[in-house]
């Protein structure tokens, strides 16, 4: 029987509260489903919260946008804003006029959100984003899970609460995907072209992404793949992971890595249709290395920041899967899907100092194996608990 009325507290809960008191707006962008709507409501459950998902809504705000905004002086919500984008310019007039009037955003595609806060309410709006549930905020409800139910599940909040399951919700996840979000921002007339390239992207995780090639097996221009691919990006899907060349000296890839920003949606792309595939599929360390990855990068963003994650890998084959800066340092972190340790792990780790400019503060290995080894110079880690690198 599905769980309900579970709310799950959320990293990004902290930064928000705190700036509250210093935006007049806060603007909270993300994928479907990742709980944007219900964060916002459990942290301000004054506020009254008005989705342009409705129509008569829509309609209202459209035109008479002035007096929509002005319904309430108490503090207004409005979810799925990138619908009207124009309400940002009113906004602005009226947080101009009256500082202590606030406004939650909340948006599902960051092309008409971000462009419209950044033309009309500069200095005025917190931008955030929240990704789906990292493995810390769902620890309760994913700690009696292994690494293969956890990939196949991914951490959507429907999923990880018990609210649905993964074999549902992600067909019905791409479907209206491709019904509203790319037919809204590509007007793209055949779907099924469109769904093939998500596939062939899922079947790239971890690797270097390359245009032209995907292009041949689709069957456009790599211009189309270069304008798909930023609408993926766009609309929360992927993560562009950018390699790290502070050293221009050099000879370093430049080419970004390629990851979906939820694990259970690229089994799904992959046609994995059961966590025991897994154990079988090929791509089970590329996902594992795409989970991990996404947990450093989600991190950063609960904290309120942006990028500072990268990976490493020069032409004699040298290569680190990330590195995070933090502070003026590295962490230099291999991962492996493996239950077993091997000495090979460290290899280019013990490389690293020479190949950056950066001082490197912490070599970390998150594996699958339950032995722990925090002591010595390249720490061991169960990536259950990747929370104790940062």
């Amino acid at each position: 029987m599905a769980t309900t009325n579970v709310y799950i507290h959320r990293e990004l809960e902290n930064v928000i509260k705190e700036a509250i008191e210093y935006f007049s707006v806060i603007s909270i962008t993300g994928p479907r489903q990742s709980g944007k709507s219900t964060l916002l409501k459990y942290l301000f459950p004054q506020f009254k919260k008005y989705s342009l998902k409705d129509v008569n809504i829509r309609e209202f705000a459209k035109n008479d946008p002035i007096a929509f905004l002005n319904q309430t002086t108490d503090g207004m919500f409005i979810d799925e804003v990138q619908k009207i984008p124009e309400l940002l310019e009113y906004i602005q007039g009226i947080v101009d006029d009256n500082p202590e009037r606030k406004f939650l955003l909340s948006g599902s595609s960051n092309f008409e959100v971000l462009h419209g806060l950044c033309e009309s309410l500069p200095g005025r709006a917190g931008v955030y984003e929240l990704m789906p549930m990292s493995f810390g905020e769902a620890k309760k409800q994913l700690e009696n899970k292994n690494i293969n139910a956890l990939l196949y599940e991914g951490l959507y909040p429907a999923v990880c609460s018990g609210k649905n399951k993964a074999k549902f919700f992600y067909p019905s996840y791409v479907k209206t995907y491709l019904e509203k979000d790319v037919r809204d921002l590509l007007h793209i007339q055949d779907q099924l072209q469109f769904l093939k390239f998500m596939k062939l992207c899922a079947t790239r995780v971890g690797s270097l992404f390359n245009a032209s090639e995907v292009a041949n097996e689709v069957g456009v221009d790599s211009k189309t793949i270069t304008r798909w691919l930023s609408v993926l990006q766009a609309s929360y899907l992927v993560t562009l992971l950018p390699p790290y060349y502070q050293n221009i000296s050099k000879r370093l890839v430049k080419t970004p890595k390629l990851y979906f920003n939820d694990p259970g949606l690229a089994c799904y792309l992959l046609d994995v249709e059961t966590e025991r595939q897994l154990d079988r599929d090929k791509m089970r360390g590329a996902l594992f290395e795409n989970y991990i990855v996404m947990e450093v990068i989600k991190h950063r963003l609960n904290q309120g920041l942006e990028g500072g994650v990268f990976f490493y890998r020069d032409s004699n084959q040298n290569e680190v899967d990330i590195l995070l800066k933090q502070e003026g340092e590295l962490v230099a972190i291999e991962v492996k899907s493996s239950m077993t340790y091997n000495t090979s792990f460290e290899k280019t780790l013990k490389k690293i100092d020479q190949c950056v400019e950066i001082p490197v503060k912490h070599k970390v290995i998150i594996y699958n194996g339950d032995f722990e080894n925090t002591t010595g110079k390249i720490k061991l880690i169960n990536y259950r608990h990747i929370d104790e690198i940062f």
